[in-house]
């Protein structure tokens, strides 16, 4: 298997075209992450069925949160994406979350050229209101079978909010 972080790098941030490796497709519980060490995916573990995830999941190529994983993305679709496969995708906002005490948060995207949905999405305005409220409640509550209480999602923001979290990350990943 490829290493995602050596053949790609995180896009154009500032065009708002990131490159974005899928871990966990929707609607899955399996928590699959991409061990950086090993550059492989791995099951990280199995969460509750009522937490599966409400969309897919992946991470953005050579940067790092402040949790010292890659920066996750939550990539919008019409349908479930396969664990492994990269995409462009357009940035459309972020969710700002902190789980366990640590800034983990998740840059929010739709694939670069969307001809199902006509490129309808460009801003976390134009998704429906029933789909933020379901990211709002899966990412508030998903550990809460381990221990109440350890996310809290501090809100969604828009592409400038995200495309600096996106910088921050790459220089992170820079002085590695």
């Amino acid at each position: 298997m490829a290493d995602f972080n050596k053949i790609l790098d995180a896009g154009d941030v500032d065009g708002g075209i990131i490159n974005v490796v899928v871990e966990i497709p929707t609607g899955s519980n399996h928590k699959i992450e991409w061990n950086r060490q090993l550059a492989c995916f791995e099951l990280d573990r199995v969460e509750p069925i009522a937490f599966a995830k409400p969309c897919n999941y992946g991470f953005i190529p050579q940067t790092l949160d402040e949790d010292g994983d890659e920066l996750d993305a939550l990539i919008i679709t019409d349908q479930p994406l396969s664990t492994g496969i990269f995409l462009q995708a357009k940035v459309i906002g972020v969710m700002k979350f902190v789980d366990d005490g640590e800034v983990d948060d998740k840059i929010i995207v739709v694939p670069a050229d969307d001809r199902n949905n006509g490129n309808a999405y460009n801003s976390l305005a134009d998704l429906p209101e029933q789909l933020i409220k379901q990211l709002n409640f899966h990412f508030s509550h998903y550990k809460d079978l381990k221990k109440a209480g350890t996310t809290v999602v501090e809100g969604f923001f828009g592409v400038d909010v995200a495309t600096e979290v996106i910088k921050e990350s790459q220089k992170r990943w820079n002085e590695q």
